[in-house]
Formats: C-alpha cells, sequence, structure tokens
C-alpha cells in the first residue's frame, strides 16, 4: 500500500469507548454537552483552535500542472487494474481511482498525529456528557459541485446509505451508530449504541458526505458512470472506462482556504493510469505518460534507471521516510478451505518458503521479513510476555494455546540456499504428523486426497518470488501451481472466497480498531466482499479485538494488540512476506515540495506542487 492523492486523513477504522475523554480543547455548554474544533481517539489535539495550516505543507505553494500516477491502494470495491463505475462506496462494480478527491468529510486529518481530526464540512463538534451524541455544527459556507449547500440531510442520508447499503468496508464500520437526526440545516446529531467502542465517532467524522438530492431516484446499488456529487476539491473531468480517469481542481471549491487544507490539492490536473502489468506501467513512465512513479518492483529499482530521460536527469529517483505504520503483507491461507484448516499445516507450508534466498536473489536484499499483524510499532509482540500483557492471557488460559505463554512466533532464519534442507525436513515432520501421508512422491491429506495449492493473483509481478516458494512445496509432495486470472474473475473469486491462497497487503495503523472486526473478526468471515482473506472465525480473537477497541489509553492498547498478534502469530493464518520502510519514488523533474515530510507518511504527491520554471527546463 501507498500514499494516495486524497489528503483526508479520515480514519477507516478504529472505533471506541463511550466512557472516554475523547474530545480536547473544548468548552462547555450549558447544557454540559462539550464544543471543540476537533477529535481524538486519547483526547489529545495537537493543533489549536485557531490553527493556520497544518506544519508540512507550504501554505503558498501554486496550483497549476498535471500529477499522472497510478492507483496505489485502494478501498470498498476499488481494483488495482481496472474500473468500470464511479461510485466506489457500493457493493457492485470496480471502483475508479481517485473518486474520493470528488466527496469532502465531516473532518479531516492531521498528518503529523495518529488519530485526530479537525473540522471540514463540520466547523465543530458538540459531545454529549456520555458520549453517545456529536453534534456536527456545519460550516454555512459548504458547498456542493453544483453550488447547492451542504446540508445537515446530506449527512443523514449519506451515513444512512453506508451503513444499509455500502461495500462492508464502509459498512460496517458504521454498526454503532444508532441513528442520525438532522436537527437544524447546520446540525445534524449522530447517536451511537450504548456499548459503542472508543473512535466510532472517528469513523463517522472520516464518513464522505453524499448530496442527498443527487441520489433521489437513482440506484446505490448499481455500478454507475455518471460521476456522483461530491464536495471534495476535485471534479471528473474525462475517463475512458478501464484505461484512464482524469480530475480537474474546482476553481470555485468552497474550502479552499481552510487551514485544514492550505498547501494542498495543489495540481490542476490530476489523472489516474491503469496497467496490469508493472513493466508495462515503467515503460509508460519512462515515456513521460506517467510522471509520479512510486516503485515497488526491487529489481527495476536496483536495474531499470538506465534510460536517457533518467540519465540526462530529467527523471529524478530517490528514497524517502515513510513515517506511516507497516502494513501486513504476506500470501493469505483460505482456512475455510479442509487443507488449510489445522495450523501445523499452515505452519509447515510457512517453512517452505526461503525468504533470505528470495531477499537476496530476488529483491536485491533490499527488503526486510515480516513477522508481526503490527511489524515495526510499539504494538509488535517481541519476547515473553509483559506482566501487563499476562494479566490478559491469564484471564483467557485454556482457550488459548500454550505456546502464546512464550516467545511469539517468528519465522526461522534459512540457509539462504532456496531449499533449506532443515527446515523442509521439518516441514515434512509436522506434515505427517498433522496426518498427512506420502505415497511415493504424492503428499495426502488425513481423508486421502492429494494435498493441492492454488496460488491465485491477476498479475504474474509475485512470479519470481513465489516460483521458488512453489518448488519448495512440490518437494514436500504438494501440487503446487499459479493462477493468473483477468481483474475481474479475480475480484469476483476473492469476494465469493474461492481461492487456496491469495497475496495481500494491509494497510497499518496507529491505532488499530474496529477495522480489526472487518480483517479479523468472525461475522466478516462469512460475509460477501470481507476482507476477511483468511476465514479468520475465532471467538478469542474476537475477544481480543473487543480489548482493543475499547482500551482507554494507548498504553493498554498497545498491550492488548501485543496479545493479539501473538494469539495470530501462533495460528499461522499467512505466510508473511516482506516490508521496507522507505518509499522509493520517482518522478519527471517538474515538482518542488515542502521542507518537511508528515511524520507519519511520505509526503509524496499529497503534499507536493508543480514547478512551471522545472517543467520547462526539461521540456513540458
Amino acid at each position: 500500500m501507498g500514499s494516495t492523492i486524497t489528503r483526508r486523513g479520515a480514519l477507516t477504522g478504529s472505533a471506541a469507548l463511550a466512557a472516554l475523554a475523547v474530545v480536547g480543547g473544548g468548552r462547555a455548554r450549558a447544557d454540559d454537552w462539550v464544543e471543540t474544533h476537533g477529535l481524538s481517539s486519547f483526547g489529545d489535539l495537537a493543533l489549536p483552535p485557531d490553527f493556520k495550516r497544518l506544519a508540512y505543507v507550504n501554505p503558498d505553494a501554486p496550483k497549476g500542472g498535471l500529477l499522472s500516477l497510478q492507483i496505489t491502494a485502494t478501498s470498498g470495491n476499488q481494483n488495482f487494474d481496472t474500473f468500470d463505475t464511479l461510485n466506489i462506496f457500493s457493493k457492485r462494480g470496480d471502483g475508479a481511482a481517485g473518486m474520493s478527491a470528488t466527496f469532502d468529510t465531516l473532518m479531516s486529518g492531521n498528518g503529523d498525529e495518529p488519530d485526530s481530526l479537525y473540522g471540514l464540512i463540520a466547523r465543530a463538534v458538540s459531545v454529549s456528557p456520555d458520549k453517545l451524541g456529536y453534534r456536527f455544527l456545519l460550516r454555512p459556507e459548504a458547498r456542493f459541485a453544483d453550488g447547492s449547500k451542504v446540508t445537515a440531510a446530506d449527512v443523514k442520508f449519506s451515513l444512512d446509505v453506508l451503513k444499509e447499503k455500502a461495500h462492508p468496508t464502509y459498512s460496517q464500520l458504521l454498526v454503532e451508530v444508532d441513528g442520525v437526526d438532522a436537527e437544524a440545516d447546520d446540525v445534524a446529531l449522530v447517536r451511537f449504541v450504548k456499548e459503542r467502542s472508543r473512535d466510532a465517532h472517528l469513523v463517522v467524522a472520516g464518513m464522505p458526505i453524499f448530496s442527498a438530492a443527487w441520489w433521489k431516484g437513482r440506484d446505490f446499488d448499481a455500478a454507475t458512470l455518471e460521476a456522483p456529487l461530491g464536495s471534495g476539491a476535485y471534479r471528473v473531468k474525462t475517463f475512458e472506462q478501464g484505461r484512464f480517469i482524469e480530475y480537474e481542481l474546482s476553481d470555485d471549491y468552497w474550502a479552499k482556504d481552510l487551514p485544514i487544507n492550505v498547501g494542498q490539492n495543489n495540481f490542476r490536473r490530476l489523472r489516474f493510469e491503469y496497467y496490469r502489468e508493472r513493466q508495462v506501467a515503467f515503460e509508460a513512465f519512462k515515456a513521460g505518460a506517467i510522471n509520479f512513479h512510486q516503485e515497488y518492483t526491487a529489481r527495476i529499482w536496483a536495474t531499470g534507471y538506465d534510460f536517457p530521460a533518467f540519465n540526462d536527469g530529467r527523471v529524478k529517483k530517490e528514497t524517502l521516510h515513510n513515517g506511516a505504520p507497516t502494513g501486513s503483507q504476506g500470501w493469505y491461507f483460505n482456512t475455510r478451505r479442509e487443507q488449510f484448516k489445522d495450523p501445523r499445516v499452515r505452519e509447515a507450508l510457512g517453512l517452505a518458503f526461503d525468504f533470505e534466498w528470495t531477499n537476496k536473489n530476488v529483491m536485491f536484499s533490499s527488503y526486510k521479513r515480516v513477522i508481526s499483524y503490527f511489524q515495526n510499532s510499539a504494538m509488535e509482540a517481541v519476547g515473553p510476555p509483559s506482566p501487563d500483557e499476562l494479566k490478559i492471557l491469564e484471564s483467557l488460559r485454556g482457550t488459548i494455546p500454550a505456546s502464546v505463554f512464550g516467545d511469539p512466533y517468528v519465522p526461522p532464519v534459512s540457509d539462504g540456499s532456496g531449499s533449506d534442507r532443515a527446515l523442509l525436513k521439518r516441514a515434512n515432520e509436522m506434515l505427517l504428523s498433522a496426518g498427512c501421508a506420502r505415497e511415493g512422491g504424492v503428499l495426502k491429506l488425513p481423508g486421502g486426497k492429494p494435498f493441492t495449492i492454488e496460488f491465485l493473483d491477476s498479475s504474474d509481478a509475485l512470479q519470481p518470488h513465489t516460483q521458488s516458494f512453489q518448488q519448495n512445496l512440490r518437494k514436500l509432495g504438494i501440487d503446487a501451481q499459479s493462477r493468473i486470472v483477468d481483474a475481474a474473475q479475480y475480484k469476483s473469486r476473492t469476494e465469493n472466497f474461492d481461492f487456496d491462497v491469495v497475496t495481500a497487503a494491509f494497510g497499518g495503523s496507529v491505532t488499530p480498531g474496529s477495522e480489526l472486526q472487518v480483517f479479523l473478526g468472525s461475522k466478516a468471515a462469512t460475509m460477501e466482499g470481507s476482507r476477511n482473506l483468511s476465514g479468520i472465525a475465532d471467538p478469542l480473537v474476537d475477544a481480543l479485538i473487543e480489548w482493543i477497541i475499547r482500551a482507554p489509553t494507548r498504553d493498554t492498547l498497545n498491550v492488548a494488540c501485543r496479545v493479539l498478534d501473538r494469539v495470530l502469530r501462533a495460528a499461522h493464518y499467512w505466510v508473511p512476506m516482506w516490508y521496507s520502510d522507505a518509499a522509493r519514488v520517482a518522478y519527471w523533474d517538474a515538482f518542488s515540495r515542502p521542507a518537511t515530510q508528515p511524520k507519519l507518511g511520505v509526503g509524496a504527491p499529497d503534499t507536493w506542487w508543480w514547478d512551471e520554471d522545472k517543467a520547462k527546463k526539461i521540456g513540458l
């Protein structure tokens, strides 16, 4: 996952405990409700009510030029390879890249803070003493792109339709909304259920706001190539289905001078190009069809930058610090299928992947091994459980494996040969102990069927990494093959859980919360289109997620996450891949940028701008 052009930090996850102090810098009202300019998970806000801009932007950045790039992260129904609808929030179709830039949210985030939101459509929020009611006080100047006013009725419609009809990525995050009332044109009251979780208010504040009038008579469930009306900085200008989509900056964007927006949305035109193959995309970048490129292929980064535009300085490449949380990338087993139900089998399969060989021979030693679901953070389990972790573990003793009380599982380091005999011997012994049997060169499952694994993907970009893994699996008697399908079939099969193993990379969060239920919760395991690819349906995991989403402090959140990390790693739902704590970017030298990056991200290209003088020098 990489950075996207959309600047709203609307948290797509984390949810909240009603009794917590979640307002910062607010003032009490006569009815004991507290009015505040911002919201956060634990009540801390770094910016005062009169802040002028975010610290990592250039307030004088000019507006102009073209940013052309590929989609690097998906949400809702979006697909990396194609699109056939401009409604990215519905269950149907493949959503177009960049559409979120056409919508504003009630509040927006600060890249220097983990979970704070400040006013966008809402100028302020009034919070009830029991934290079950949030009155969003809307800005009178807020407008949709057609000039119509954004009202509380639009807020109500948006939250209602997202909860009732949207893709599970959105709808499942809104289950704790009890109701929404339009108390006045500029006052929307959001009511939460009594047992709400910690960050439910942040989820609501980060949802897109639609025009109720525009959607009247239209089917939200249907795929559409008519751009829905939004209030964001950009509007759809032109597109060719499945090939590209281009947006233009609205000259009359109502929120362009708000402090949360100053120095952002700097490109006059924003264009997303679609290419199924990474090499084809790179050739397009070399030719100038794309002018900003985030590189995910180590081979190309190491050997591909020998072309005229790079050699003469028109194209630049550099490695930028990435303060964003590390995601969890790996091969995910579909535990709904019989061959993956036994954790001993899953652990044995993981031993067949030789990361050390792959990193050296395929990835130019440019990556580190992922070992945790909360990699590179204070939430990652390390060493024996701490006393605070043991308090949680002891309350669950008897329901969790004894191994969880020791060091967390870490994939063993291979000898780097590509086929570590000791590890393959260990894997074979584990498979046999789990009831599998060898008949000649074929491994049979306990029921007598040959052990087969199909690795499903929509691109062959990871085949060099996967093939050596599969070769080792075949040495264990397993018929391991790849199946590369088109984007539509891949989406259909993954949404219906019709696969053995898939590759996925899920973005990390500094403050995990309700989104964990979407990725790891039992309810999501049977919900079509959910992100629970492995089919995890464990009451223990559900209970630990509840600990996390109700943690009253960051310290208790970290402790609960470390316990969940131990439990998940012991269950071997995946074969963890690799990560980098830096972002590799290349670009045509027509951009300038602020002097500082956001602490929790890269800032590229979100805070950059088109430099006309540089562009002229290189002939653009």
